[in-house]
């Protein structure tokens, strides 16, 4: 463990040949990971990994290194290495690190590393039994649960010295059941800021039987009908809305390239004002939530749509340096061999008054989203495809048959312009966000809305 003595020796280093900002990041990593498939155990690893980055800025370019020799000599190699990129003015300075208190708490009551393998095994092998009891159908399952312990440094020449440590738990399921030669699957996925005591609150059973129940269901669906439709996306649908067809264009770093559909639109009607989209790492317990960022800022909550008014965008320090603005805090990396990038973390719709069903019995015809698959989407325009994986028609305000291989096409703003109605419900999901290359933990969610015309693909009739 380097002093902060050290670090600040460090830093004068990477700022010897000039440049605006240094930083330092040091992470130390423990993870394990437990496959099950075809009934049987597959794959129990576990692992440690450590490493260091330094970050020069200079004006709008930044110059990054690393290396997985974290002692004060193999920090000032990488520190001279950017430093040499940096053509400035030399400079001379003492850099002061004074530590940065969180002010969040995330209590961990069962840290992964003190649990017996044999019982996150159990967990596993308890959730492959549950799916497959679901329907003598159900022929395949996998099961994976994964942990990891990360522990950060980071010390800037602002003189902010941080040092952090995230848990985080995961369980996913992945169901696929057979008929008559039809292939259906389902899955279903948990997780958050939490060590083992997640699973005392949220039931992996459950977990489970909904990702086997999901694939029998689509067994017997019927090919959706293509057109124009209403649309009502469950707030258990997951948060693919939000994510792709909203949020990565209201990613500052996006905006600032002219790739968003939002740029220049601060101020401006972007959405119903029946919505109000926020990102918010402070939610306790959330997979994408932190203390601190992987740049030293505090985790925060950014309003970003008010009342379908676009008020901000997410930031991160290079970013935010460029439009003269504090950082929001969404500065992400994957690991110490990344550079932060401007990242979401805990993206949502927000909740309104209406009742779910309400919003059902209010269509005479459409389509209800019950799970959203995975998508493209463009964020210069804001056009996306989505897969639904679990869909149902709406006949005379009343949920009916099961339909599958629909897609959902539209445009994000002008979708988010028609929504219509929004319920008091709001689900969440669970992913890994990726973006440049790097994957990071992130939570998104929506509550039930009503969209009412939107593309559906599917069979014409």
């Amino acid at each position: 463990m380097l002093s902060r003595n050290q670090l600040s020796e460090v830093l004068q280093t990477a700022l010897q040949e000039g440049g605006d900002f240094a930083e330092i990041y040091i992470e130390r990593k423990m993870t394990s990971g437990i496959t099950c498939e075809a009934n049987k155990i597959e794959r129990v690893v576990s692992g440690g990994e450590n490493g260091a980055g330094v970050r020069v800025i200079n004006g709008d370019n930044t110059m990054y290194a690393f290396t997985n020799d974290i002692t004060l000599n193999g920090l000032n190699k990488i520190a001279e290495a950017v430093s040499k990129a940096v053509k400035n003015q030399k400079k001379s300075l003492s850099i002061n690190l004074i530590e940065v208190k969180p002010e969040l708490k995330f209590p961990i009551l069962k840290r992964p590393e003190q649990v017996k393998i044999d019982d996150k095994v159990e967990i596993v092998q308890r959730c492959d039994q549950y799916a497959r009891e679901v329907d003598s159908r159900i022929k395949q399952v996998t099961v994976s649960y994964g942990d990891v312990v990360q522990n950060i440094t980071i010390a800037n020449s602002l003189g902010n010295f941080v040092e952090d440590e995230r848990i985080r738990t995961r369980l996913v399921v992945n169901a696929i059941a057979v008929d008559k030669g039809n292939i259906q699957t389902g899955y279903e996925s948990m997780g958050g800021f939490s060590g083992f005591e997640y699973f005392d609150k949220h039931d992996p059973a459950k977990l489970a039987k909904e990702a086997a129940q999901r694939a029998i269901s689509m067994l017997s669906a019927k090919p959706a009908p293509a057109g124009k439709m209403p649309v009502v996306m469950a707030g258990e649908a997951g948060g693919t809305m939000v994510h792709e067809a909203c949020g990565h264009g209201l990613e500052a770093d996006l905006v600032q390239k002219k790739l968003s559909v939002y740029a220049g639109k601060k101020g401006q009607e972007v959405a119903s004002k029946l919505v109000t989209v926020v990102d918010d790492a402070t939610l306790q317990g959330k997979y994408g939530s932190f203390r601190f960022d992987d740049e030293g800022m505090k985790a925060q909550k950014t309003v970003l749509i008010k009342d379908g008014i676009l008020e901000d965008y997410m930031y991160d320090r290079l970013t935010a340096k460029k439009d003269g603005k504090e950082s929001t805090g969404n500065g992400r990396r994957e690991s110490y061999q990344n550079r932060p990038i401007t990242r979401m973390t805990n993206t949502y719709i927000a909740s309104g008054k209406m009742i779910p069903d309400e919003i059902i019995k209010s269509t005479s015809k459409g389509l209800l989203v019950k799970k959203m698959g995975g998508g493209q989407v463009n964020t210069t325009t804001g056009d996306f495809v989505f897969d639904v994986t679990e869909g149902y028609l709406i006949k005379d305000g009343q949920v009916a048959e099961a339909v599958k291989g629909a897609t959902l096409t539209g445009n994000g703003p002008n979708s988010l312009k028609m929504v219509d109605m929004i319920g008091n419900d709001l689900g969440f999901g669970i992913g890994v966000c990726g973006k440049d290359g790097q994957g990071v933990p992130v939570t998104d969610a929506q509550p039930t809305l009503r969209i009412p015309e939107l593309i559906v693909g599917g069979l014409l009739d």
